[in-house]
């Protein structure tokens, strides 16, 4: 499933863009992620932690907070507290949808802000912070001596900070000096994750240290070892997503089979034919079939690749699906087509995308269309492409009905 912009009325009545990612498997819980404070939704981590838990089946809200981004009018001062209301009112937004958030996530500043959000929050059964300050002090030391004297002096002033420009007023100034964040995690009483990296340099691993300390339990805490503040590497974004991902299925509803597995599973044996260097005969009962690889990796492009039968297998579940799906609900569905492209994305963590081209005819409505490739986008082998799978292996004896004959 593809992103799609989600726009809400934030605090003060004014306009928040926001990017949802949905599920990319079956649906585990939505969750919504805070961005740091010199970031926005869009921001590196923002988009790779957020696509990794999609990923896992727990789709993802991201937003920018006043002031930044895309979003439309913005309050005339905004402060911490701002962002503060601000969640809660997306979290307000997205149950209005029919995607109730269950887990906070916040990254930095964000991290501040899903703390004291959520205690206005009784919905949310947990929340992750990666990065957080245990005080918003932190952020006064972003700022020179000058600057904060002409914010004194003036009400507000233009900084700069990693690079871009912010207009900070001195009321935001005021609410990060009276907002007592270890006192809001002493009162949450819901599962914490900390994460945080020892080398960074922005916000200190002793804020890490200072969060758990004042946390009740059940509280965790995951070393982000050599990842810097920003999590600028895809891998550490990837690993942090991944820890989320595993530590919050505790806390969200048990995972159940969408569909069943219709097939009789007989087993599917696999031989080499001792023509050419990789050509391998494939055989499931009466069926017959040759894998290869192209001439250009030194095969002789007599059949599929290994990549290419696992497309197969993709395509051939998805078309099968959403015909049983639209003859049991009596849909005009005709013909079903899929294309299924396989590729390796670099700095994806897992690398390989699966591309699901649909085709639908048949007089169909929109309802009806959006209804088929709802069911056809979890299929039984899309399910278990996107969960993963355990794979055993062994030596023993496979009985082969004749030899290959070449």
């Amino acid at each position: 499933m593809t992103s799609r912009a989600f726009v809400f009325d934030g605090s003060e009545g004014r306009s928040v863009a926001g990017t949802l990612e949905p599920p990319a498997t079956t649906l585990r819980g939505w969750a919504i992620f805070a961005h740091c404070f010199t970031c926005g939704k869009d921001s590196l981590a923002a988009v790779r932690v957020s696509r990794a838990l999609a990923r896992a089946g727990i789709g993802v809200l991201r937003f920018d907070f006043a002031g930044g981004g895309e979003s439309g009018a913005t309050p005339e001062h905004p402060t911490f507290a701002t962002n503060i209301c601000d969640l809660v009112a997306a979290v307000r937004a997205m149950a209005a949808a029919g995607m109730p958030p269950a887990l906070l996530v916040g990254h930095s500043l964000g991290g501040a802000a899903v703390l004291g959000a959520a205690s206005q929050l009784p919905e949310i059964t947990a929340v992750a912070t990666i990065s957080a300050p245990a005080d918003l002090e932190h952020v006064l030391n972003q700022f020179t001596t000058e600057d904060l004297e002409h914010i004194e002096a003036n009400g507000e002033a233009d900084v700069q900070i990693a690079g871009r420009l912010f207009t900070i007023h001195r009321e935001f100034l005021a609410d990060c000096e009276r907002n007592d964040i270890e006192a809001h995690v002493a009162a949450l009483r819901r599962p914490l994750l900390i994460m945080h990296a020892p080398l960074d340099n922005v916000v200190g691993i002793e804020h890490a240290s200072r969060l758990f300390l004042a946390a009740r339990h059940p509280k965790s805490f995951v070393s982000l070892d050599q990842a810097d503040h920003l999590l600028t590497k895809n891998a550490d974004a990837n690993y942090a997503a991944s820890m989320i991902a595993a530590w919050a299925t505790r806390y969200l509803p048990p995972l159940a089979p969408d569909l069943p597995q219709v097939e009789t599973a007989e087993g599917v044996r696999a031989s080499e034919t001792g023509v050419g260097k990789l050509q391998v005969e494939i055989r499931s009962g009466e069926h017959r079939l040759l894998a290869d690889e192209p001439v250009s990796v030194g095969g002789l492009g007599s059949g599929l690749s290994p990549y290419e039968l696992v497309a197969a297998g993709l395509a051939a579940c998805t078309v099968m699906t959403m015909r049983l799906y639209a003859d049991r609900k009596g849909f005009p569905l005709e013909r079903a087509h899929a294309l299924v492209e396989h590729t390796k994305m670099p700095g994806m963590d897992p690398a390989d995308r699966f591309t699901r081209t649909i085709t639908l005819d048949g007089s169909l409505d929109d309802s009806q269309r959006n209804e088929i490739l709802a069911i056809g986008d979890r299929c039984p082998v899309d399910l278990t492409l996107t969960r993963g799978s355990d794979v055993q292996t062994g030596f023993g004896e496979i009985a082969l009905p004749d030899r290959v004959k070449h």
